[in-house]
């Protein structure tokens, strides 16, 4: 069973970053950092910016999932802490490497 918890909160540690990195690239800022281009069309920023709140939604799940709800919302607070930080530093210093979360359009 602890096995199954360590799988459970290692989704939820990729499911954080990945929400948190559409949510960067729902802003017009990070997305010419990391396409080159200028900002998203409307449709596809409001794509981002939802997906990314359901994929942090799903991280919280998982978490309580994994744990007793006054630890697992302390390790979900701790884990967009450090997938923010995380985001922040590839913005910083390899931007393209966010073109994984969403291939640059045609």
């Amino acid at each position: 069973m602890v096995e199954f918890a360590v799988w459970m909160l290692a989704g939820a540690a990729a499911l954080a970053l990945m929400g948190l990195g559409w949510l960067a690239l729902a802003m017009e800022v990070h997305w010419e950092q990391v396409h080159g281009q200028t900002g998203p069309k409307a449709r596809t920023r409001t794509l981002l910016r939802l997906l990314g709140s359901m994929l942090l939604v799903a991280s919280l799940l998982l978490c309580l999932g994994a744990d007793h709800p006054s630890m697992a919302v302390l390790v979900w607070v701790m884990l967009l802490a450090g997938g923010a930080v995380l985001i922040a530093m590839t913005l910083s210093w390899r931007p393209h490497s966010l073109r994984l979360l969403w291939p640059k359009p045609a």
